[in-house]
């Protein structure tokens, strides 16, 4: 080859293996389970589901973007932990299939969508034997779960229970060390104790980030009804529509007032169902059921580590307390001490007295007084110190 060829090829390799470094996996899943898994880059996603980088930049693992649940025109962003899918109203795409805690999310899901599946196809074909049955658009009615919504469900259930499993967890090792530690306090129990807790704070942080967005979908209409993909495929392709009219059909009273009423009944079923989020509340409302009494067990948790926390300074104060009176008991037979050690050493003196010869019996009266006086001082501090509530009964 020439110099131009192999300068050719050199760019080639140079760009496959750019695309390759920045290439990530996905398995695609369908409304009939079937799963492909992909090796493509950001732009290859981009193209298919129609979404801007800045959505896609939320489900990158290394940004570690916090939980999320995004409605945009035609795909559902989901960040859950590590659940990073994107759906649409058809299919499912779904981040790093290899991952250990993904694995068994893309297994439940081929289960769930292809059980049901036969169901709606069978509907499908009812409705094309009974051409007098309208579809679900103009009547309002949903004969079926929206893929959406199933594939919503799944991961929603995957994710509450996956929470609820590290809480149960949590709570196995936590109540247990913490009763160890009430009965002994010790530096290897307090640092059991204070990793629990830092794991528990963590914990609760993201169980509050997915609650928090799943109340946040079920105060706001507009947001629920940004997630109803399917219906917004049919408004969008609906035949319903003024521009659909012949032209010769509006310059005939009679018929352009019969159009202009059934395109008025039209708008005002669609405006009806768009507005209609009863099915997607109810689902949202089960797991936010859910992950609010995760929540629970954690606050509860929590209380105990700070009931626990409380019974240890109690006792710590209790310590404290009782080495403060043994102080004070020292401290009061140190000063009595010391002023039988001062009678002593002025005896001990080396000054001559007139009565200390043949006085030898002074010595025994002078101990004794010395010692009487000396525990009358010291009863007298003790009895003080309890009648002003120094020192305990």
């Amino acid at each position: 080859m020439n110099r131009d060829g192999l300068v050719v090829t050199a760019v080639d390799q140079s760009s496959l293996k750019k695309k390759t470094a920045v290439s990530s996996s996905w398995i695609l899943l369908d409304r009939e389970g079937q799963s492909t898994t992909l090796e493509v880059d950001k732009h290859v996603i981009m193209r298919r589901v129609q979404i801007h980088a800045r959505d896609l930049r939320i489900l990158d693992p290394m940004l570690n973007y916090p939980s999320t649940i995004l409605g945009r025109e035609k795909v559902i962003v989901l960040n859950l932990e590590h659940i990073k899918a994107i759906i649409t109203a058809d299919e499912v795409l779904l981040r790093d299939p290899m991952d250990d805690n993904v694995i068994p999310i893309v297994e439940q899901l081929q289960r769930r969508l292809a059980s049901d599946y036969p169901i709606s196809q069978g509907q499908g074909e009812e409705e094309d034997n009974h051409p007098g049955v309208r579809n679900n658009f103009e009547t309002g009615e949903q004969n079926e779960f929206p893929f959406e919504f199933r594939a919503l469900e799944v991961f929603l259930e995957a994710i509450c229970s996956f929470l609820d499993a590290r809480t149960r967890e949590l709570e196995t090792d936590a109540y247990p060390a913490l009763d160890e530690l009430t009965s002994k306090i010790s530096s290897r129990n307090l640092d059991r104790v204070r990793k629990l807790k830092s794991a528990m704070t963590r914990l609760t942080n993201r169980v509050q980030k997915v609650r928090d967005d799943l109340e946040q979908l079920l105060d706001d209409d507009d947001d629920m009804a940004d997630l109803y993909l399917s219906r917004k495929l049919a408004v969008a392709s609906s035949p319903v529509s003024g521009s659909g009219a012949p032209h010769w059909f509006l310059n005939s009273p009679t018929i352009g007032s019969k159009i202009s009423r059934t395109i008025s009944r039209g708008s005002m079923e669609t405006t009806q169902e768009e507005n209609d989020v009863e099915e997607l509340e109810m689902l949202l409302e089960a797991y936010f059921m859910q992950i609010d009494g995760t929540l629970n067990k954690l606050s509860t948790l929590r209380e105990y580590i700070d009931d626990t926390e409380d019974y240890i300074n109690i006792q710590l104060d209790n310590h404290r307390n009782q080495l403060i009176q043994l102080e004070l008991f020292l401290c009061s037979g140190t000063v009595c001490l010391s002023v039988y050690s001062l009678v002593a050493a002025i005896f001990g003196m080396n000054i001559p007295y007139t009565w200390k010869t043949g006085h030898g019996y002074v010595f025994k009266w002078v101990v004794i007084i010395t010692g009487i006086v000396c525990a009358l001082l010291f009863s007298i501090i003790i009895f003080y110190a309890r009648h002003k509530g120094l020192v305990g009964s």
